[in-house]
Parts: structure tokens; C-alpha cells; sequence
């Protein structure tokens, strides 16, 4: 009898699903990162931590786990072509995703915001295809404006009295997403020739001399609740770093158009951690269109990408 058969299934052998794996653990970790947002920044009655401190504050957090380990890894400097490409990753996930969504989770609960995020799957998926010029079909860009459409439809509904006006952490919510989607195209395209441990902590390190003084001057001046602080520290360290190994790992592996359709199990997983973490409760109307979200992004994962010779370089 083959021992090895019996310690790695044979399916792990293909890298496209041990990307899919791998991702599919990433997005596990980062399925949290709103819920402790909220714990962290509190809400409009009981006010925590500012979302800037949030955001930059576990930026800081991250990127002196990320001197550390680059240090016991002996990891090599960044080429020089690789600085430009690592400076877009920073400006999409270190800075201009934790700010947006830190300052929307005061206004918004974490099972409404779960579902706005609920296109960045294909988001990412657009921002890849650019990146490697692939070319998807017609089918999966109707489903992306599909799915676009009834997050936009659900953020109206929920605006309430306000009628058709979108509440403007909605704005905020979206803005994270296509920051997040940049991001992430760009780490995984890096990913490709570096370990994927190292794109997430030089992108944290090189944005160090920004974060580190702007957390400090906004950093907490009063006690705050020990909840605020449990989520301060899981972003910190899941969300905004080793969420990130697994992550930008998975999406060099098994490529990033199909891989960021994992991503499709991150609003459900966000409202089920939502429930007993702070209380919040699902109504119909919110599985619905959540469900109809994600039936997009699965028809969506469904639809043929063609891939070209050659892809650009950054």
C-alpha cells in the first residue's frame, strides 16, 4: 500500500487546487476581518478605536511580524522592478482597504456590509484578467454586472427613509472593494517569482514610514473595552498578515480569475461569524440577496476565460 497516496490525496497534486485550497483558507481568515472591525471601532452610540487607528494601527502591527520574519527567512530585497508593482499592493491593501472599510463599520453592521463586499470576487477576477490579459467571456462580465446590480439594489433598500439615497458607507464599502481588488491582482502577479509570505510583509514594511506616525497620533487616548482590543489584535494579525500567506499563495497557484471565486463563501461566512460575535441577526431579505449574489459569482466562475501567449509585464 502507497503511504504517500494515503498522506496527500492525489487531487492536492494539481497546483489549481491547491490553489483553491489554499485560497479557500485565506478567505476563511479574512471572512472575520469586518466583524472585528466593528468590535474594534465600536458603533455611532458607543464609539471604540477611530477607524484610521484601526486601519494603520494593525498595519504597524503587521509589518513588525513582517520584520521579524523577514529576518528568520533570510528573505532577498525586492528587484527594482518589483518596488513599483509592490507599492500598488500596499496602496490597495495595507492603506485603501482597512481605511474604508474601518470608517464605514461604524455606520453599518457587518452582516449588510458582508454582502456589499460580495463582488469582490469579481472584482479581483476583472483586475487579474487585465493584468495576465486573459479574455472572459461575454457570460461572465453579464454576471458580474448582474451581480453589481443587486448589491447596489440591496444597498437602496436598506437606505430606508432615505428612499433612493445609498447611505454613504456603501460608497466607502465599494471603494474597499476595488482596492482590495487591485491589490490582490497585483500580490498574486507577484506572487509568481517571490514567496507569497514576502510580498504581504515588504508591502507592509515599505508603507511603515506612513503608518507607523499616523497610528501613533490617532492611537486611543481613553480605556476602551477589552472586546475593541480582541479585535484590534485579530486584524492585525490574520486579516491584514497571515490571512495573506494562504491567500496571495492560492491565487499564484491555481490563477487569479478562477481562484477569486472562493471569495463567494466570504459573505456567508461574515454573517455567520457576525450572529454570535456581536448579536446581529439575519432577516430574509438579507439572505436573499446574498444568496443571489453568490449565484452570480458561481454562474460567473462557470463561464469560459481564454488565456493569451503572453502575459504583461508590471
Amino acid at each position: 500500500m502507497n503511504t504517500k497516496t494515503l498522506a496527500t490525496p492525489r487531487w492536492l497534486d494539481q497546483p489549481a487546487n491547491k490553489g483553491l485550497l489554499l485560497g479557500l483558507l485565506g478567505v476563511t481568515l479574512f471572512a472575520l476581518t469586518l466583524p472585528m472591525t466593528r468590535l474594534a471601532v465600536g458603533t455611532v452610540d458607543a464609539p471604540q478605536m477611530s477607524g484610521v487607528f484601526v486601519a494603520l494601527g494593525r498595519a504597524v502591527v503587521a509589518a513588525l511580524l513582517s520584520i521579524a520574519f523577514l529576518i528568520a527567512t533570510r528573505a532577498p530585497w525586492p528587484r527594482r522592478e518589483d518596488l513599483l508593482p509592490l507599492a500598488v499592493t500596499a496602496g490597495g491593501v495595507v492603506f485603501g482597504f482597512p481605511l474604508f472599510t474601518s470608517v464605514a463599520m461604524r455606520y453599518v453592521e457587518a452582516v449588510h456590509a458582508s454582502v456589499i463586499v460580495g463582488v469582490l470576487p469579481l472584482a479581483t477576477a476583472a483586475v487579474g484578467a487585465l493584468l495576465h490579459r486573459q479574455r472572459p467571456s461575454a457570460g461572465f462580465w453579464i454576471c458580474a454586472a448582474l451581480g453589481s446590480g443587486l448589491v447596489v439594489g440591496f444597498a437602496v433598500l436598506r437606505s430606508g427613509s432615505a428612499g433612493l439615497n445609498i447611505h454613504p458607507a456603501d460608497g466607502l464599502l465599494l471603494a474597499a472593494m476595488l482596492c482590495a481588488a487591485v491589490g490582490y491582482g497585483y500580490g498574486a502577479r507577484l506572487s509568481q517569482h517571490m514567496r507569497a509570505e514576502h510580498v504581504i510583509c515588504w508591502a507592509l514594511v515599505m508603507a511603515l514610514p506612513l503608518t507607523l506616525p499616523i497610528a501613533a497620533f490617532t492611537r486611543p487616548q481613553a480605556a476602551l473595552q477589552a472586546s475593541a482590543w480582541w479585535g484590534f489584535a485579530y486584524t492585525a494579525v490574520f486579516s491584514m498578515w497571515l490571512g495573506f500567506f494562504a491567500w496571495y499563495r492560492g491565487l499564484a497557484l491555481g490563477g487569479t480569475v478562477r481562484v477569486s471565486q472562493v471569495q463567494l463563501v466570504q459573505p456567508f461566512l461574515g454573517m455567520l461569524f457576525a450572529v454570535p460575535l456581536l448579536g446581529e441577526r439575519l432577516d430574509a431579505v438579507t439572505l436573499g440577496f446574498a444568496a443571489a449574489v453568490i449565484a452570480t459569482v458561481f454562474i460567473g466562475k462557470k463561464m469560459p476565460v481564454h488565456a493569451t501567449t503572453h502575459a504583461p509585464r508590471i
